[in-house]
């Protein structure tokens, strides 16, 4: 079965997650720069079955797109235009990082970890993931 992966975009780093192949579980799998997402995707695609990736969609409270909406669909041209057999689908990411932030103190994790923002992103694709999954 193929897998689906999820992309929580930043401006500096993209959290990634990926599911299992059964498309159960969502795990994170890393967070890569901005400039070297699309060599890092071929690759994983190159050694997977991926037939969708999700993007987050970063809402605010008013149900307004958010600020980086703008950056977020230049993104998901791009992803069209290396990934055209690929499918694209968007989630929304609504306080995923909070969600996340959250799950990395109640899990223990020490201060110094804790200011780490690439282990955030990651949590965040994950929930981002595991939202869609629950939603398909």
């Amino acid at each position: 079965m193929s897998k689906i992966v999820a992309l929580d975009f930043g401006m500096k780093r993209i959290g990634v997650a990926i599911t299992d192949d059964l498309n159960i579980i969502a795990s994170g799998l890393d967070t890569v720069s901005n400039e070297n997402i699309i060599s890092f995707l071929k690759n994983l695609i190159s050694k997977n079955n991926i037939n969708i990736i999700v993007v987050g969609k970063p809402m605010q409270k008013n149900n307004q797109p958010s600020d980086v909406e703008f950056e977020i669909l230049k993104f998901i041209k791009k992803l069209k235009s290396n990934f055209p057999t690929i499918k694209l689908d968007r989630c929304d990411e609504r306080f995923t990082s909070v969600i996340a932030k959250r799950v990395i103190i109640e899990s223990g994790v020490n201060k110094t970890k804790r200011r780490n923002k690439s282990l955030v992103d990651k949590i965040s694709a994950t929930i981002i993931l595991q939202s869609y999954l629950e939603n398909i």
